[in-house]
């Protein structure tokens, strides 16, 4: 049986559906993935808590089939965090370079990283991450490692990334209950990322959408920087609802009718090809057909509604049409069919569907638009956390988010003293 130590469980609470993915570091380090489980979610509102009890049901339920499928006891887990709540904001950070030799060294970059910490801040809001996009030292601009560089004033430009305070609590109290540990919490797009992307497409710059049932994530890179996130208040859970509305049925028809045969362009359906709703439920009529069309063009609007929010922020930052790597597109949203072509002519931009990156694995469910949150969590978890130590490591190349996670596990302890 493996050790505790080599054991990393990535959890993603989502607004239909509750996933974790389990990882071991095998003996050269490398990460094998060895479970996967997922439950219905409940509880759970636009990618936050809405009950804790049911929340805390459906976690244990997903937790309990994980452990009977790879026979090994969950203690501790990464959380992924999404939702409308979470916000980013650009912060900079300025220092004096502390050796008399000015010669920069970690515990500079550290300090710079806390001054733009420190100075943004929004109340009722925790930071999540500090995410270093580029340092300035003296006049050398845009430099990506700093250590070892001679200079006097060393600043630093990042993104900060803060949850709502209520939420992060909710969510702590919800895993704590299911008896499981919190090892570190993590922006979902940002573990999402790792999955998805090869560090080519990050230098090339690109975009990862993660098209949720509630909301819609956005993260974008280049020259291996981040350079934006927002998450959207819009997702695929929203196209069922148009359709149950525009078809006059039920929520439930209307989500099977969209597995079938929604498509996210409407062009080029013959305008009499018709969809029996009765197949679908026996409180539909016989008879009860609806064109498929008009199945299409719902499925269109609403999907270019999205595309067209993802536009304005990649606007807001000068990379409208501008991403030579394109596109990621991922999650169950990303599902539907046609979406690499619709987000291609809304987009302006090459499109492609993100699976998992240059990894196969033996567990085919994994290789699933739906899991790469959760396995991005494991995966980033990996890179980020020294596992013989148990810390987070400050070597990784989110050092400043792994240092910001270490000081929230310690708030989360705080708040949620063990029994």
């Amino acid at each position: 049986m493996a050790s505790k130590k080599d054991i990393i469980c990535g959890l993603d609470i989502g607004t239909s559906s509750i996933r974790i993915v389990m990882g071991q570091v095998v003996a050269d380090g490398r990460l094998s993935i060895i479970g996967a489980a997922e439950t219905p979610a409940e509880g759970i509102s636009r990618g936050s808590i809405a009950s804790i009890e049911e929340a805390v049901s459906c976690i244990s339920e997903t937790i309990e089939k994980c452990e009977r499928m790879t026979g090994q006891r969950i203690d501790k887990i990464v959380v992924g965090i999404a939702g409308a709540h979470i916000k980013t904001l650009p912060s900079k950070g300025v220092v004096a370079v502390a050796k008399a030799n000015e010669q920069v060294e970690d515990s500079d970059v550290e300090r710079a990283l806390e001054v733009a910490e420190s100075t943004t801040t929004l109340p009722n809001y925790e930071v999540l991450h500090v995410l270093p996009i580029s340092y300035n030292l003296d006049d050398q601009k845009g430099l990506k490692e700093p250590q070892g560089m001679s200079g006097v004033r060393l600043e630093v430009e990042t993104q900060v990334i803060m949850a709502l305070s209520s939420q992060v609590k909710n969510l702590t109290k919800v895993i704590y209950r299911t008896g499981v540990d919190i090892e570190t919490i993590v922006f979902s797009i940002l573990s999402t990322a790792e999955a998805v992307l090869t560090p080519r497409q990050k230098d090339l710059g690109v975009a990862v959408v993660n098209i949720g049932s509630a909301t819609t994530s956005l993260i974008v890179f280049e020259e291996g920087n981040i350079l934006h996130t927002a998450v959207l208040p819009v997702g695929a859970g929203h196209i069922t609802n148009d359709l149950a509305i525009g078809l006059k049925t039920s929520v439930e028809v209307a989500e099977a009718v969209k597995i079938d045969h929604a498509q996210a362009i409407s062009e080029g359906i013959a305008k009499r090809d018709e969809v029996d709703l009765h197949k679908y439920s026996e409180d539909e009529k016989k008879g009860s057909y609806v064109y498929k069309k008009d199945i299409a063009e719902i499925c269109e609007a609403r999907m270019e509604e999205i595309f067209s929010l993802l536009n304005q922020e990649l606007k807001k930052i000068g990379k409208e049409g501008k991403l030579p790597a394109g596109v990621v597109l991922t999650g169950g949203g990303a599902k539907l069919a046609l979406v690499e072509e619709l987000a291609k002519k809304v987009l302006g931009l090459p499109a492609f569907l993100g699976l998992p990156s240059n990894r196969n694995f033996a567990i085919d469910k994994i290789n699933d638009l739906e899991y790469t949150t959760a396995l991005g969590l494991v995966i980033w978890a990996h890179q980020n956390i020294n596992f013989s130590s148990g810390f987070l490591s400050h070597l990784s190349p989110f050092s400043s988010a792994a240092k910001t996670s270490s000081k929230l596990k310690n708030w989360f302890k705080s708040i949620w003293p063990s029994s």
